[in-house]
């Protein structure tokens, strides 16, 4: 058995779930997420900057807010301010 073909699967897998979750999350919040956004969100390869976004899209308060961040620094790890309020 190869481990680190299985861990990459595992890796790939866990990545893709998230994606999903996202979009998920972002229907139920903001109603049907464009195919431009569900696009950007496909080619995301970092899994920290993925559940970040699931972190900023569970708490903002709108769709431009969150495209906002959706097209900011990757390297951001950080949800602070008041634009993070979602029952303003």
């Amino acid at each position: 058995m190869d481990w680190d073909k299985i861990q990459d699967q595992w890796k790939q897998d866990a990545l893709a779930t998230d994606k999903d979750d996202l979009i998920g999350l972002l229907n139920l919040r903001f109603g049907t997420v464009p195919q431009e956004i569900t696009g950007q969100i496909e080619r995301i390869t970092d899994a920290n900057a993925l559940e970040r976004l699931v972190l900023v899209a569970a708490n903002v308060p709108n769709w431009k807010t969150f495209i906002m961040e959706l097209e900011g620094s990757e390297s951001a790890f950080r949800i602070v301010g008041t634009q993070y309020q979602p029952f303003k």
